[in-house]
């Protein structure tokens, strides 16, 4: 099966972004900025080491992670929370975030195809979704 994960994927479409971003706590000004993005995120992948830049009109982030060990991120909102990074399926990757300072768990899944990438994300019951166009 192929590994459709590295590559660099703009954003598209987003649903329900505003209401999860409120359920973490994020303020009225960054939610709103927030959803005026349409980001880009480039993934790369060196021996077991993953790298995920996300660059936006607001910001730029990167991260550096491997598979099944825990991090420290500081998220794209400013929240920082302790992240791991698992595969669940080929090509479908779990983002699970836990909360720190009193700051809320959440959870992501990335489900990277041949075209596209979708990201499914939950805190608590909302849940948003984006899909983003792999671009050549």
């Amino acid at each position: 099966m192929a590994d459709y994960v590295p590559g660099k994927y703009q954003m598209t479409e987003t649903e329900n972004f505003d209401q999860f971003m409120e359920r973490l706590g994020v303020g009225f000004i960054t939610r709103k900025l927030g959803n005026r993005s349409y980001p880009v995120v480039t993934i790369s992948k060196e021996v077991d080491e993953y790298t995920m830049k996300t660059e936006s009109l607001v910001k730029t982030s990167e991260m550096k992670f491997k598979l099944g060990e825990q991090f420290e991120e500081i998220t794209g909102d400013g929240r920082k929370v302790l992240s791991t990074m698992s595969m669940t399926a080929p090509n479908t990757m779990l983002h699970q975030m836990l909360g720190t300072d009193g700051g809320k768990d959440s959870i992501c899944s990335r489900e990277f195809m041949a075209e596209k990438l979708k990201v499914v994300c939950q805190v608590e019951e909302v849940i948003t979704t984006r899909m983003y166009e792999r671009k050549k």
